[in-house]
């Protein structure tokens, strides 16, 4: 089955943090690493979202040009992915000539359908700099919940989705002046349109999370608003018609999107094969999971469905598993405050398979989840170390001793021999279900509930003393204790991807989600520890540079 495993494009303007990892990247790369291991064909996408305004913004403040904001984080997020050995695709921009032309091509189409047409509204315009404000130029007073640093776009301590018009006492984020609203002509797409189209789409999605469908029936039973898809901006994918004259570009809450698609079919122009893209968009049979925030539910369940719908005969989403916020020892994360670690900081202070483990114990999938760097660390040592790397230590320690060094054949099993294995077979199974449904903290708890049955079933059959009285039945209780190991690395590969690779000498590499066979003869070195323990005590926190 072709799955697509669309991921939420970070604006390039500043570092991400922890709560972008485990909001989006960590939980979309687990998923991917499994789908691909079930045998599935698995396109996963993303890249760095150049046109936001928080880029311009930036480089404004800094007197620089938005490209060199642009260049600074897009390379610092490359550098990361890999670091966290995300296993993209294909990371690219929305700066490239083919998502420009994949913009243009479904803009041209939505304009021809009638879905796209000019008005005339009021914006805020600053007198003291003398331009038209794009939305997150703008500051002011939350109209839901009074937050004194709202954007014109969006409310940070609310979540809320905001017009720059609704915001109490506005204020430029150039020169603090008071803007004044003045006409200004702009293309609009008519999300209203799509309002029924849309809600009863909605009414047949199966196995979404609650609060993503509680969410988008809110705004489609208030009706889908119409919303400007150009700014007076000199920055971001040009128009391909010039009705409005010069100024003006299309604004990243309609091409930010359209990057799915544009990612797909520059992958696979990439590949060779240019059509390839169209086996996951023009396919009944495809599966598309996207992975994002819940800020970003709205224009993921029902903005970019309606332009999907618009332009014709292109896949529509099957999952849109969103996550809920990280905060950060009370304080929710957002790059814009300044609240929480960073990813660069994390990968700085823990090893990278470490951190994933510490995260993916503690998504947010359901509600809000609380982190500090005291809670990751703890995590680490008391579960990952523990449990799973303690184990493995284990038994590769007593195997390179009590068998020579060498997997042998070995005899008859008993029955405690037999029901481990069938006991971590189940738990591939749980878990594969658990990892479908995307709930993966249950997939992660499920891998390591199998390790503790191996812990509980060395204990019990003390192979290190029936080494002395009978080595025979030493070998079968340690030979059958690598083969649930090789199997519980399974259920940890989508999770733990260095340290699973880290073992591929003795187990051969994963690549099926199934407890492989271990191989006779196989030589068993002695073991290094795959993860280290911290002191938490002595953590370095002092600021990073960026990785």
């Amino acid at each position: 089955m072709p799955v697509l495993v669309a991921v939420a494009w970070p604006y390039a303007s500043g570092s991400r943090h922890l709560g972008h990892l485990a909001g989006a990247y960590l939980p979309a790369d687990i998923y991917a690493r499994y789908q691909r291991l079930a045998g599935n064909d698995v396109l996963m996408v993303s890249g760095s979202d150049v046109h936001g305004t928080p880029i311009t913004v930036r480089a404004d403040a800094e007197g620089v040009t938005p490209a060199e904001i642009v260049d600074r984080y897009h390379s610092e997020f490359c550098r990361q992915w890999e670091l966290l050995g995300i296993s993209w695709d294909l990371y690219t921009t929305t700066g490239t000539p083919n998502h420009a032309s994949v913009t243009q091509d479904m803009f041209l189409t939505h304009l021809q359908k009638g879905f796209i047409d000019k008005r005339v509204s009021e914006q805020f315009y600053d007198p003291a700099s003398e331009r038209f404000l794009p939305d997150r130029y703008i500051e002011g007073t939350c109209p839901r919940c009074g937050y004194e640093a709202a954007r014109g776009d969006q409310c940070d301590n609310c979540g809320s989705t905001l017009d720059a018009i609704e915001l109490i006492e506005p204020r430029s984020r150039l020169t603090g002046a008071v803007p004044e609203l003045r006409s200004t002509e702009h293309f609009y797409f008519r999300y209203s349109d799509f309002t029924e189209q849309v809600d009863a789409w909605l009414k047949t999605r199966q196995g979404w999370r609650s609060h993503v469908l509680n969410s988008s029936f809110g705004w489609t039973n208030d009706g889908l608003q119409d919303r400007a898809i150009t700014r007076d901006l000199d920055w971001g994918v040009e128009l391909p018609v010039d009705d409005l004259g010069e100024g003006k570009r299309i604004y990243v809450w309609y091409d930010a999107v359209i990057g799915y698609l544009s990612a797909s079919q520059e992958w696979a122009t990439r590949s060779g094969d240019p059509e390839a893209w169209k086996r996951w968009w023009h396919n009944d049979d495809a599966h598309h999971a996207y992975f994002i925030g819940k800020d970003n539910i709205p224009f993921h369940t029902m903005l970019w469905p309606a332009q999907l719908m618009g332009y014709g005969d292109l896949h529509l989403p099957d999952n849109v598993p969103a996550n809920q916020y990280v905060t950060f020892s009370g304080a929710k994360m957002a790059a814009s405050s300044g609240v929480g670690l960073t990813i660069g900081e994390g990968l700085s202070t823990f090893e990278p398979d470490a951190l994933r483990y510490a995260l993916a114990a503690a998504l947010p999938e359901q509600a809000d989840t609380e982190i500090s760097v005291e809670e990751i660390a703890r995590r680490i040592n008391d579960e990952l170390v523990a449990t799973w790397g303690n184990l493995v230590n284990r038994v590769l320690s007593l195997a390179a001793s009590a068998l020579g060094g060498v997997v042998p054949a070995v005899g008859e099993r008993q029955h405690s021999d037999i029901e481990l294995l069938a006991g971590v077979d189940e738990a591939l199974r749980q878990e594969a279900d658990y990892i479908e449904r995307v709930e993966l903290r249950a997939g992660l708890r499920a891998a390591m509930e199998a390790a503790g049955a191996v812990n509980a079933y060395l204990n019990s059959n003390e192979p290190w003393k029936l080494a002395s009285t009978d080595p025979d039945r030493a070998a079968v209780v340690l030979v059958t204790a690598l083969e649930a190991i090789a199997g519980v690395r399974t259920g940890m590969a989508p999770y733990l991807p260095f340290s699973t690779e880290a073992l591929d000498s003795v187990f051969g590499a994963v690549e099926r989600w199934e407890r492989p066979a271990l191989v006779i003869g196989t030589t068993i070195a002695k073991p290094k520890p795959l993860f280290s323990k911290l002191d938490i005590a002595a953590l370095d926190l002092v600021q990073q540079e960026p990785l």
